[in-house]
């Protein structure tokens, strides 16, 4: 399509509990860290892509942002696909600028729930997913959706509830080595087996946090980023892959859109599965890790319980996931959440993860979900 586009520079802030501040100061914050990190003045880009809040919701969010950050772009959009729009956006974006409609995008994301609503407003937020008809008048939460998932892999394929488990214990080690991580003490499976039930099979710790904060992604042509003499990943594939928004639609709760998305970004790519040296996931559950490992390829349908246990997810892994904790024990500010596992991906591909970091790690994936495993977008990157 033209030019070669690629990540230059990366910013997160106010993770975990983030001081006083509203939604629209931090994206801003988070856009600063990353035109830092890019070497670059916010005045040089040309295209901002976000999507809305919880806390500060904007009938058109990416136009708000710019004229705060005071930035008249050639492109903006605010995307509406949940915990996929970030690996999207990196999509829009370079094919807006590999077309010529603009030449540096930023992407920025960030939210505040913990410190700005109460319980009983986070849980309104939570329970306006469903389908007016036929799932609102219920009651379902978010995790009663997943709960749903859970039980069919657990009737249809054995997984068991200790290879579910595995997958918070192991990202919370993971972020016991992030300084930055929300949650940092040492979690044990006997911890997760007895924790209170929240919508069974899952429990307190298969369920992602809720938490502050918001994270940043510049994303411009690579000739521009070695003019800045900056370290940068390049864009190698991206794929999206979408089969319902209500679950009581979908025509199965086993197989989503990342079996779609998947397979065109590796294509994309021209990679295989055993070229990837890291994965970040979207983790709002333990469930869904599980569920798409088996989706984007890397094991057989079925056997995901089975990868955690053999192969791992660890640093210790052929693969390692979730490498900053994840929305399990990293950070989960609602909308904001996938663009964590951006920004873990370049870190990791720029080599700058201190005791974190994957060795010799040149592809990375990125996987972004939606709604009740209903929107998918997935990202190969590699490094300079």
């Amino acid at each position: 399509m033209g030019r070669d586009v690629v990540i230059v520079g990366v910013g997160e802030v106010g993770i975990g509990r983030a001081e006083p501040t509203g939604g629209l100061r931090m994206h801003a914050q988070a856009a600063a860290a990353a035109a830092i990190d890019a070497g670059i003045s916010l005045r040089d880009v040309d295209g901002v892509l976000t999507c809305n809040s919880y806390t500060e919701p904007y009938r058109q969010h990416s136009v708000v942002l710019a004229e705060y950050l005071g930035i008249e772009p050639h492109y903006t959009a605010t995307l509406a696909l949940g915990g996929a729009s970030h690996a999207a956006m990196v999509g829009h974006a370079a094919s807006a600028i590999a077309t010529g409609v603009c030449d540096t995008v930023l992407i920025a994301s960030a939210d505040n729930p913990l410190t700005a609503l109460s319980t009983s407003e986070t849980v309104a937020k939570l329970a306006g997913w469903g389908h007016p008809t036929y799932e609102l008048p219920y009651g379902p939460l978010m995790p009663a959706y997943y709960g749903l998932v859970a039980h069919r892999y657990m009737h249809g394929y054995g997984v068991i509830a200790e290879q579910i488990a595995k997958v918070a214990v192991t990202t919370r080690q993971h972020a016991a080595l992030n300084p930055v991580a929300m949650e940092q003490k040492p979690l044990t499976i006997e911890q997760c087996l007895s924790a209170r039930l929240i919508a069974s099979p899952l429990r307190r710790y298969d369920c992602s946090l809720v938490s502050d904060g918001g994270g940043a992604v510049i994303v411009t042509t690579s000739e521009r980023a070695r003019d800045l003499g900056k370290p940068f990943v390049r864009i190698l594939g991206v794929g999206e892959g979408h089969t319902h928004e209500y679950l009581s639609q979908a025509r199965s709760l086993t197989t989503s859109g990342a079996a779609t998305s998947g397979r065109r970004a590796l294509e994309m790519a021209g990679v295989d599965h055993r070229d990837v040296d890291v994965a970040t996931i979207y983790d709002c559950f333990t469930i869904s890790v599980i569920a798409l490992l088996e989706d984007l390829g890397f094991c057989a349908k079925g056997e995901g319980g089975q990868y955690v246990d053999a192969e791992g997810i660890g640093l210790d892994s052929r693969m390692p996931i979730n490498t900053h904790g994840g929305l399990l024990s990293h950070a989960h500010p609602g909308p904001p959440g996938g663009i964590f596992h951006i920004v873990e991906a370049v870190r990791q591909l720029r080599g700058q993860c201190d005791t974190r970091q994957v060795a010799d790690a040149e592809i990375a994936l990125v996987h972004g979900m939606g709604g009740a495993m209903s929107t998918h977008c997935t990202l190969v990157l590699g490094g300079e």
